[in-house]
């Protein structure tokens, strides 16, 4: 018995190294630190918004898909490397929304109304760099209006924690 207890203790080290390896992150991106709750506080106008940032496509993709309800000052933010023609649907949103498009200096130039699973997609009438989806009437309700603009400063140290570099997104 004591033959087997010696042999099962010289290999077990090696058992656990290879099965934590085996079920580690192979990511080579660094796991980046993120707020509480994958919201970031980030003003538009004079306005705070607790804001998920949608950075991989997989979060851009999906967007605000398949959610009931959003907090009345939450919404989530859409980052593009350059700036270009955008549109979004609302395949598969259950909450109706507005959408703001920002160019890449932050500056609110469009405001649209977006509907429960309407598919035509709401188009940027110019090139833009970020959108923002929020509540519908938020925008009207909180006086937020084309020409206002959104904290880039604290964009950038939002997609910093998200553990990406703010220059990919124009951001310092």
């Amino acid at each position: 018995m004591i033959p087997m207890l010696r042999r099962f203790l010289s290999i077990l080290p090696i058992a656990v190294f290879a099965l934590l390896t085996a079920c580690g992150n192979h990511d080579t991106k660094p796991v980046a630190p993120k707020s509480v709750d994958d919201r970031f506080t980030i003003t538009v106008g004079a306005q705070s918004v607790r804001m998920q940032v949608a950075i991989p496509p997989n979060e851009t993709q999906q967007g605000l898909m398949y959610r009931k309800s959003m907090a009345p000052d939450e919404g989530m933010v859409f980052l593009f490397e350059h700036p270009q023609q955008m549109g979004f649907w609302m395949r598969n949103t259950e909450i109706p929304l507005d959408i703001g498009y920002f160019d890449g200096d932050g500056k609110l130039k469009e405001i649209y109304p977006m509907y429960p699973h309407d598919e035509r997609p709401v188009q940027s009438l110019g090139v833009r760099q970020f959108a923002l989806e929020m509540n519908q009437g938020w925008f009207r309700d909180h006086g937020v209006k084309v020409g206002d603009t959104l904290d880039l400063k604290a964009l950038a140290e939002a997609v910093r924690a998200r553990g990406q570099k703010p220059e990919s997104f124009g951001l310092k």
